[in-house]
């Protein structure tokens, strides 16, 4: 019975590689101060509700939106804390 041909087998090479890790770039100059002033506004929209809610009766405004300040005062939070992420 004759025989088959026998496969010469490659050299493992292994795939190209980039040119190496892509560097990031550093922040924005802006991005750290603005994060901190909407976390800081956001707290202190939640202090100044709740404290003037129960000693005046509500700023006007502020008494217009009702529990929806909590809203307010979170979102403020909440994007400060998206700015955090961006932050190198």
């Amino acid at each position: 019975m004759p025989e088959s041909k026998k496969r010469k087998k490659v050299a493992y090479t292994p795939p190209p590689t980039s040119a190496g890790p892509k560097k990031r770039r550093p922040s924005p100059r802006w991005l750290a101060p603005l994060m901190l002033v909407l976390f800081g506004l956001g707290v202190l929209w939640l202090v100044v509700f709740y404290i003037t809610e129960s000693r005046f009766g509500g700023l006007p405004v502020a008494s217009e939106l009702g529990n929806w300040n909590l809203l307010v005062g979170f979102s403020f939070i909440i994007a400060g804390f998206c700015l955090s992420t961006q932050w190198r």
